[in-house]
């Protein structure tokens, strides 16, 4: 009895310093901008570099955003012509070195996950937005305990419903060497996951999902496929998920095993997205449209997202988005509004993305894996090809340790990193123990000082290849875009 009333007093205390009824801004306003996006393209010795085209590209319909120009331009409001991700520029060296290995390895192999849901359940009021005594978000009722199929299972081995997929990592900041693990999750309505009696099946389940893959790459001329089972009479639309998709996506410090860095058990954020309205493609367009059109009339106004708050998240396109990330004691708590706008930007207005997500239409098996160890080829030349136009593992051009792995002086690629690559993506995307450990302290300097609206990238010295500033709709200086 009193360890369960040390539980109930300690969670307590951690979570009232944050009030998700405030919904001011308090840093940035234009925070749904990334900082990535205030990266610069040409450094001092008229080196051109492009990590712009990973999002910014000739999008696939439904997805009518189009912005390939943006590898060549600022297009900022002129409010967001600032950079005010701060923490960009700030030198974590002497507070980094103040956490010795030994102390950042034992807290990030604690699970920070398991008490959420209690807190949740035992609401704080500066947690309840609209006052109604219960939370209305995302519940977490993942257990983490997959089978050989990837199905999650609860105590008595029933199905959450959640199902782990392999996922070739988007390019460059998602990479683990960039600071990271992660995996994602996704799951259907209970429909999907039962044969035409109602009973459930995993094999119907598997075949539903497998469905859905091949129509999140599908073209959008195929319209007249069905899923099987209970939703047989669910038309599977290219490149659009069915009303009642989630996706549970938890992003993890590195941990080290057997001097590997591999994926850790405490979470930094636990990122969950619900889709709620069904939007056509004629819908989508005309949204396209009409975006354009404000850009156009009112080049300088801020998008505002209208619909959702930080309990229940930010809608967009169809979907809400909220997500859940470390307080003070580590512990994970709700993101506040201005926390959550910084997600919500590269869901709602990029070309890269299908149906506002990014990861499973990169999906390649059922298994719960995360981006770590993923001993697979190089499909398509796709991560040797950011090398090459980007000249870097990373937007910031700060991994020196991929730089040095895969290029010479002057950046001449090394041709046997390059081979090694082509059949082992692992060799690019894992960082070194040593690089590891430094990230994860850098980011725990963030968490001690709950600075997330100033930018949350773990690095330790200043960024030099961030703009502090931009000239409004400034040219890039590159030659040419990349089409992929």
């Amino acid at each position: 009895m009193k360890k369960i009333v040390y539980i109930t007093f300690s969670i307590c205390l951690c979570v009232s310093a944050v009030d998700l009824k405030d919904e001011i801004i308090h840093n940035n306003q234009a925070a749904y901008i990334t900082s990535e996006c205030y990266t610069e393209t040409v450094d001092s010795r008229d080196h051109k570099h492009n990590p712009c085209y990973a999002c910014h590209i000739n999008s696939k319909e439904p997805n009518y955003t189009n912005d390939i120009d943006l590898q060549t331009s600022y297009d900022f409001p002129e409010y967001a012509t600032k950079n005010h991700f701060t923490n960009l520029f700030k030198d974590r060296t002497k507070a980094v070195k103040k956490i010795c290995d030994s102390d950042i390895l034992k807290y990030i192999k604690q699970n920070n996950y398991k008490n959420l849901a209690y807190k949740l359940k035992h609401l704080p009021k500066n947690w309840d937005v609209n006052g109604d005594g219960k939370w209305d978000g995302y519940m977490p009722d993942c257990n983490y305990h997959f089978d050989p199929n990837g199905f999650d299972r609860d105590m008595y081995g029933n199905l959450t419903g959640w199902v782990a997929f392999g996922y070739r990592p988007f390019l460059g900041t998602f990479w683990p060497t960039n600071g990271s693990t992660d995996d994602v999750l996704i799951r259907l309505p209970k429909k999907f996951w039962k044969d035409k009696n109602g009973k459930i099946n995993t094999k119907i389940y598997k075949t539903n999902l497998n469905i859905l893959k091949e129509q999140m790459r599908d073209s959008a001329d195929n319209y007249h496929r069905h899923f099987v089972g209970l939703a047989k009479d669910v038309r599977a639309i290219p490149r659009l998920y069915p009303v009642g998709t989630e996706f549970l996506h938890s992003v993890r410090y590195i941990d080290i095993k057997n001097g590997k860095a591999t994926m850790a058990k405490r979470m930094k954020e636990l990122r969950y997205a619900k889709k709620v309205s069904y939007l056509t493609y004629s819908d989508l367009k005309f949204q396209a449209g009409k975006s354009i059109k404000d850009k156009l009339d009112n080049p300088d106004e801020l998008e505002i997202f209208r619909v959702g708050n930080a309990e229940k998240g930010l809608y967009t396109k169809g979907w809400f988005y909220q997500g859940f990330i470390e307080d003070k004691k580590g512990e994970l708590r709700p993101q506040n509004y201005e926390e959550t706008l910084y997600c919500i930007g590269c869901h709602s207005g990029i070309g890269a993305t299908t149906d506002t997500t990014f990861a499973f239409p990169r999906a390649f098996g059922w298994k719960w894996m995360g981006n770590t160890n993923l001993k697979i080829a190089d499909k398509d030349n796709e991560y040797k090809n950011y090398l090459l136009h980007n000249a870097s593992g990373d937007e910031f051009r700060d991994n020196d340790e991929v730089l040095h792995k895969f290029f010479a002086k002057d950046f001449k690629p090394k041709k046997k990193a390059f081979e090694r690559l082509k059949n082992d993506i692992s060799y690019l995307l894992m960082p070194s123990a040593k690089r590891a450990l430094k990230l994860d302290k850098a980011y725990k300097v963030i968490v001690d000082e709950q600075s997330y609206i100033y930018g949350r990238e773990g690095h330790i010295k200043p960024l030099k290849n961030i703009y502090k500033s931009v000239q409004q709709g400034k040219s890039t200086k590159l030659d040419i875009v990349y089409k992929k």
